[in-house]
């Protein structure tokens, strides 16, 4: 057992900002975080095995963000220090562990990155350190992945070292709240493991908030997104519905939430994208079975928005076959390849999975993504083709809402325009269909 005053030293460290922090992962996640400690005064060791991503950094390159100049700032001033190895981890009072949680091709939990990224720690980690998982994963993972690989090291989680988890939180592209203004939720194996952890966030976030463990952290997070999962999957059906009824569910949505009180306005789409609304109900799905639990409820609300891109590539067949074209052998064009507004990020995004049904059934399919140049996934070889002369395509389907399009000249211009995404609320035309 530690005494008080060990105790006491250890978390100092972290009140003064004479703390040493690594972050191990590099993406939406990870970039942000890092640079959010070099920010706060700490000196942060931003580490990736992609090698790209460490010389773009070195070189003062934010390339999530070009047009922000802090990391070239913080790099230069020696904060923010690029690795591509793990040697500074032993360096490192914490060390934040912010890599990707896929799922496998059978919708499995695919736990490879933390699993690497733990045994990379595991052979740096000494007495005193900090180990936060902030990948969103299945209830569990901290304490029963994560401890056990760091605890091959020989040292002892509560005692030599301190583990905690802490959900991201991060809304890419969300103007009003980022990873400062959103609360923080952390839950640590132990007393002093929390205590640590936040410390550790009070310096980068504004609230701290402390859950009872990691498990209740983890849930925290799979709660989050299943709740947004299950209430666009319930919007996403009665859409199909009014759409048979000949009713605008749009107009009754919009009509429900002036309610004061009990009804939150969710929208119907072409899908759910990024990297955790898609994702986290099946990590739920999976670790309920071990407990002989069946979660009918999220599975079904999985099925909705997974299916909805095929509505989509139904509503465009249908739309065409009104102006007597068939699918195959039309020219259609899909604005916007990102999973969501104003943003490049095209992680799970409905509309490659619309792209690739609607070319499976031969359609001669093109896109066009202002902040996407280019798309390589699954059978997806496309680059992003210009706006001009929209007349040229048999249909016109807004996929993703981009702030940047004209929709008024779209649907004056276009022999057909399909919207998914209400973008052109307001307008009018025979040959304008909205989901």
């Amino acid at each position: 057992m530690l005494s008080l005053e060990t105790r006491e030293s250890f978390l100092q460290k972290f009140v003064t900002k004479d703390a040493e922090i690594a972050v191990v992962g590099l993406g939406y996640v990870g970039l942000p975080r890092a640079v959010g400690f070099a920010a706060a005064g700490f000196t942060t060791y931003a580490i990736d095995v992609d090698a790209t991503k460490i010389h773009r950094l070195r070189e003062g390159e934010n390339y999530l963000d070009p047009q922000d100049g802090k990391v070239r700032e913080l790099v230069n001033d020696g904060m923010l220090l690029p690795r591509q190895g793990f040697a500074d981890l032993a360096r490192a009072d914490a060390v934040v562990i912010c890599v990707p949680t896929p799922l496998s091709k059978n919708r499995d939990p695919d736990l490879q990155f933390v699993t690497k990224a733990s045994e990379a720690v595991a052979s740096h980690l000494r007495v005193g350190q900090l180990v936060v998982l902030e990948s969103t994963t299945f209830p569990g993972t901290t304490e029963e992945v994560v401890k056990e690989i760091l605890e091959r090291s020989g040292l002892v989680a509560g005692n030599d070292f301190f583990l905690a988890f802490s959900p991201e939180r991060i809304d890419p592209g969300n103007q009003v709240f980022d990873s400062a203004n959103t609360p923080k939720i952390v839950g640590g194996l132990d007393e002093l493991s929390t205590m640590l952890a936040k410390a550790l966030y009070d310096h980068v976030c504004q609230k701290v908030m402390v859950a009872s463990s990691p498990k209740v952290a983890e849930m925290a997070k799979l709660l989050e997104n299943i709740f947004r999962c299950v209430n666009v999957a319930l919007v996403n059906e009665m859409a199909l519905l009014c759409r048979r009824m000949d009713i605008n569910v749009w107009e009754v949505i919009d009509l429900a939430a002036t309610k004061p009180y009990g009804f939150m306005p969710f929208y119907p789409g072409p899908g759910i994208g990024g990297h955790c609304i898609p994702i986290d109900p099946f990590y739920l799905t999976w670790k309920a079975r071990e407990y002989d639990f069946n979660t009918r409820f999220v599975e079904l609300a999985g099925e909705i928005n997974t299916h909805m891109p095929y509505e989509v590539v139904l509503l465009v067949t249908d739309a065409l076959g009104t102006q007597g074209k068939p699918l195959a052998g039309s020219k259609v064009l899909v604005l916007g390849a990102a999973y969501k507004r104003d943003v490049a990020d095209c992680r799970e995004s409905p509309a490659l999975r619309i792209m690739e049904i609607l070319q499976k059934r031969g359609a001669k399919v093109s896109y066009n993504d202002p902040f996407v140049p280019a798309v390589e996934e699954g059978t997806l070889r496309l680059q992003s083709v210009p706006m001009k002369d929209i007349f040229a395509w048999d249909c016109v389907v807004i996929a993703t809402a981009h702030s940047s399009y004209d929709y008024p000249e779209i649907v004056e211009k276009a022999q057909l325009v399909v919207d998914t995404r209400n973008a052109t609320k307001g307008l009018s035309a025979p040959h304008l269909h909205v989901l």
